[in-house]
């Protein structure tokens, strides 16, 4: 046990007492979160020239409404009311009209053009029976053509003056005045609130809003960080076993320790590594987070499943790793083999996001239960509000437990087999046999 100390010892202080390691604590958390963090950055940072568009209305009805609240957010919202400073584009929209349906196909080829060498900015078709769609579905339509159509501030801007208009237009055509429904086009959001729960004195608490930092982004975080420590703790080994081995380091240190003791001080000290790394988080973040009067977004109930499953997951993905490390013969061996081992712990975080919104699908439950994506899925699915059944942690617990055991034992027999193995070729065939005659 002392030697294995040793050797944890020693893996662990090469890797903290290094520059890297304090460079990575810092970098890594603003890599992970970096495209939230440009975006906060650079919400106000937009394209500020003035957007002409051209609109072409069938109906004759509904383009000055546009051209009214086009004036009216120009005046409003164009530039900051303080500083006089312009902080987003002018809406210009000219109306057309007197277009045959024989030039339209010309007309709309002509605007196309416009756009292309920068004249104007969009142009919008409004269908002639867009005000009475169930007589003529076909021609009800409102059409915006522009570069990137898609995400555009724009077309997005445009559809509730036009909407509203609509409303009006049929309600006039129903004989209905406005004035005698003025609450017809007041909009009444839909508030998510949580449950209603009892304090320890019994008294009834009120149910508390929901929001997007805890349905969304702590179990995001939560994911991201089982990630981060992956790499911290369990990727290096396959490296630093194949470094080892190829300068024949390895063989000094086998003349005090058995392969399997070799192998666990790699494996542990990589442990040491990660929990040092989630300990500085998780305890900044929490003080950080208490500063800041957000007591209610720490995920206390969480944290002892996160690592829980962090410790195992280190466990099962070094231990590969550093057996697959051991029959490397060069860097290339090891390049080869990297992708395949680390797939099954990447793979999650390609369907987190689903499993956040739906912790409760077949899909999460089935996925969060397979060993090799619970530690990640799991710990998502326990730091969403919704409550699962107590007994999924528990199982998906007994599932990582065991392939755990099983890959540090068929991880150690391939270990002994292969660390001092020079030359031997690397194919799936010497690792099965490797791997069962140990």
């Amino acid at each position: 046990m002392r030697k294995i100390y040793r050797l944890i010892k020693r893996e662990y202080l090469a890797a903290v007492k290094t520059k890297g390691f304090i460079v990575m604590l810092i970098v890594a958390p603003v890599m992970m979160g970096g495209s939230g963090l440009a975006m906060a950055l650079l919400k106000d940072n937009v394209d500020i020239a003035d957007k002409r568009l051209i609109v072409m209305d069938h109906t004759g009805m509904l383009v000055d409404s546009l051209i009214q609240a086009a004036e009216k957010r120009n005046a409003s919202e164009v530039y900051d009311q303080e500083s006089g400073e312009k902080v987003r584009p002018a809406y210009l929209v000219e109306s057309v009209s007197g277009i045959s349906e024989s030039k339209l196909a010309a007309a709309r080829l002509a605007w196309s053009d416009s756009i292309r060498n920068g004249t104007i900015y969009a142009f919008m078709e409004i269908g002639p029976a867009v005000i009475q769609p169930s007589r003529d579905p076909a021609g009800a339509y409102i059409n915006f053509h522009a570069e990137n159509s898609t995400i555009d501030d724009l077309r997005r801007w445009s559809g509730w003056p036009l909407n509203d208009n609509l409303r009006k237009l049929r309600l006039d055509e129903a004989g209905i005045s406005i004035a005698a429904a003025p609450d017809l086009f007041n909009w009444v959001n839909v508030d998510g609130l949580g449950l209603v729960s009892v304090d320890d004195t019994g008294e009834i608490q009120e149910a508390e809003r929901s929001n997007e930092i805890e349905a969304i982004l702590v179990p995001a975080i939560m994911a991201m960080l089982m990630f981060l420590m992956m790499m911290m703790g369990a990727m290096p080994q396959l490296n630093s076993v194949m470094e080892e081995k190829t300068q024949r380091i390895a063989e000094v240190i086998l003349g005090s320790v058995t392969p399997f003791q070799f192998m666990m001080g790699k494996v542990l000290g990589g442990l040491a590594v990660a929990l040092t790394g989630s300990l500085v988080y998780v305890i900044g973040g929490a003080i950080y987070i208490q500063r800041m009067g957000w007591e209610r977004y720490l995920p206390y109930e969480t944290l002892p499943w996160f690592f829980v499953f962090m410790i195992l997951n280190i466990f099962m993905l070094g231990s590969l790793l550093a057996a697959l490390g051991s029959i490397c013969n060069d860097a290339r061996d090891a390049q080869n083999l990297t992708f395949p081992a680390i797939l099954p712990a990447m793979l999650p975080m390609f369907i987190f996001v689903p499993v956040i919104e739906h912790p409760m699908s077949t899909f999460a439950q089935w996925a969060s239960l397979i060993p090799p994506f619970t530690p990640m899925l799991m710990t998502v699915r326990l730091a969403t509000p919704q409550s699962i059944p107590a007994w999924h942690p528990w199982a998906g617990l007994a599932g990582v437990l065991a392939l755990t055991l099983f890959i540090v034992w068929a991880g150690g027999r391939l270990f002994r087999s292969g660390i001092l193995m020079q030359g031997a070729t690397l194919s799936f065939k010497n690792i099965a046999k490797w791997t069962l005659r140990g």
